[in-house]
C-alpha cells in the first residue's frame, strides 16, 4: 500500500509568499510517513493574484522549488509541489507542476497546457505548455494535469497512451463550480482507468472562494477520500495494484478502435 497526503492549502492575499512557504513547510512536515505528498496549484502567489504575477514569478531553481527539494529530502518521500509560477530563461511565465523525488531531485515538470480565460487573466499572462509525459512514482507511472485541464479528455488520453497509471491534479478550482470538480475527477478516472489524486486550494483569494474537496479517486470512479472546504491534510492508503486489476477485469482501453470522420454527402 502507498500512503498519500494531499495538503489542501489556503493562499490569502494578506499573507506574504515567503511567510506562506514557511507555514506550508510546517504542514508538509506534518505529513511525515507519507510516500507521496501533493500540494495545490500556484499556492505561493495565489492563483488569483494576477496583478502580481510578474513580480512573484521565479525560475525552477528559485526559492519555492528549493524549499520543496529540502522538504522531500527531509521526509524521504516523493513531493508533488503542486504548481509554481515559473519564469523561463526566455522571460515567459508558465504555470508549471513539479515532482521531486526523495533525494530532492526534480524528476518531472509539466507546463499547464490549457490556461484559463473565463473571468481569469491566466490566458493573458501565461504561456501554455505543449507536452505531457510520465515518470516513475510510488503509484507507478504518473503524469500531471493542472486544474482546467480536467475539462479536456484528450490530454488525459495522451497520458494514458504514455503509460500513466496515476495522475496528479493540482488545482485552484472555485467553490461555485465544485460540482464540476467532482464530476470531472471521477469521469477522468473512469474513462482512463487511472488513479486521480486531485489537490485543490482552499480559503478565499480576493473575492473568489476556493472549492477545497481535494480527493483520491480510483479507476472505478470510487472516491476513496475527500477533504472538506478548509485547510487540512487528507491522508489515504492506496493500493497501486488497483489499476492493473481494473484494466484486466474491464478491458475498455484494449477495446478502443480507430474512428474516421465521414465526409458529408454532396447534394
Amino acid at each position: 500500500m502507498t500512503r498519500v497526503a494531499l495538503v489542501q492549502v489556503a493562499s490569502p492575499g494578506s499573507e506574504a509568499p515567503a511567510r506562506r512557504r514557511e507555514r506550508v513547510g510546517r504542514m508538509v512536515a506534518d505529513a511525515r510517513g507519507a510516500d507521496l505528498v501533493l500540494l495545490p496549484e500556484l499556492w505561493v502567489p495565489g492563483y488569483f493574484a494576477f496583478d502580481r504575477y510578474a513580480e512573484l514569478a521565479e525560475p525552477l531553481d528559485g526559492d519555492t522549488v528549493e524549499a520543496g527539494r529540502e522538504w522531500a529530502r527531509g521526509l524521504g518521500c516523493f513531493l508533488h509541489l503542486g504548481s509554481v509560477l515559473e519564469r523561463s530563461a526566455e522571460g515567459r511565465l508558465h504555470n508549471t507542476a513539479v515532482l521531486i523525488d526523495p533525494s530532492g531531485t526534480v524528476v518531472h515538470t509539466y507546463r499547464k497546457i490549457h490556461v484559463f480565460g473565463y473571468r481569469s487573466r491566466e490566458a493573458e499572462l501565461l504561456t501554455p505548455g505543449e507536452t505531457v509525459g510520465t515518470v516513475a512514482s510510488p503509484l507507478g507511472p504518473m503524469g500531471a494535469t493542472t486544474c482546467y485541464d480536467l475539462r479536456f479528455p484528450e490530454i488525459w488520453r495522451a497520458l494514458t497512451d504514455a503509460g500513466a497509471e496515476a495522475v496528479a491534479v493540482p488545482a485552484a478550482w472555485p467553490a461555485r463550480r465544485r460540482a464540476h470538480w467532482r464530476l470531472f475527477t471521477e469521469a477522468r478516472a473512469v474513462e482512463q482507468q487511472v488513479l486521480v489524486l486531485a489537490c485543490n486550494a482552499a480559503g478565499v483569494q480576493g473575492d473568489v472562494a476556493l472549492g477545497g474537496a481535494s480527493r483520491v479517486v480510483d479507476p472505478w470512479g470510487t472516491v476513496l477520500a475527500e477533504a472538506g472546504d478548509a485547510e487540512e491534510i487528507l491522508y489515504r492508503e492506496v493500493d497501486r495494484g488497483v489499476v492493473a486489476r481494473t484494466r484486466e477485469e474491464f478491458p475498455v482501453l484494449r477495446d478502443r478502435r480507430p474512428v474516421h470522420v465521414a465526409q458529408a454527402a454532396r447534394r
